[in-house]
């Protein structure tokens, strides 16, 4: 079912379970995970505490860490590598503008016009959706240390910014999954029913919805 894609990506807020599903499609198709390594940003847990202070470096520390693993992809042959990954390069204005003040978005944007590699379109795009009390409820039980300080009302507004971002997004394939009330890390037939909708994928913007009934 997911033979015909070299590329996937899995996207969504935090909390939402896109590293968890990245991980598990990888498994499942032999490929090469890329992850996002959100432990190894020094900045982060401080970002969380004082945002204003610590969005900037935050930002840059993970630009820096995108760059390096997409000229790796670009350097893949991707004929040969089936690559999965738990993040879309393009998706990264969507925190520096939801983070950074005027004169810091500016900065950035200057740093990441002369830096970014042109990243490769994937194959297929995995929006995966949640209510925020759903997001609020899977940061606080996997208990990350640096992540103890979130606030729900930004993970309300991160959520809002992903919903606007991919409304607009066309540069790939979007399947647009409601986890509502699936749990693809460990339940096997939810897993099969994603794979089976990927499999009936056939056009460029598609949903998926189980009801909790």
């Amino acid at each position: 079912m997911l033979e015909k894609y070299r590329y996937i990506v899995v996207e969504g807020p935090i909390g939402v379970g896109k590293t968890s599903l990245a991980r598990r499609l990888a498994e499942h198709a032999a490929a090469q995970p890329m992850l996002e390594k959100p432990q190894d940003n020094p900045f982060l847990a401080r970002f969380y505490e004082d945002a204003a202070r610590y969005a900037l470096p935050t930002q840059l520390f993970f630009l820096f860490q995108r760059i390096d693993e997409v000229r790796e992809l670009t350097q893949m042959d991707m004929f040969r590598t089936r690559t999965i990954a738990d993040y879309l390069f393009d998706k990264d204005d969507l925190f520096a503008r939801l983070n950074l003040s005027d004169e810091e978005y500016t900065l950035y944007q200057s740093i990441y016009r002369n830096l970014a590699p042109q990243a490769p379109a994937p194959d297929l795009v995995i929006y995966l959706q949640a209510s925020v009390d759903t997001l609020v409820e899977r940061v606080r039980r996997r208990g990350h240390r640096y992540e103890r300080p979130i606030q729900d009302d930004y993970l309300a507004r991160l959520a809002d910014n992903y919903r606007e971002f991919f409304h607009h997004y066309s540069a790939a394939p979007v399947l647009v999954v409601n986890s509502e009330n699936l749990n693809f890390a460990d339940n096997a037939d939810d897993f099969q029913l994603l794979l089976d909708r990927i499999g009936r994928m056939r056009g460029q913007r598609e949903y998926f919805n189980v009801s909790g009934d």
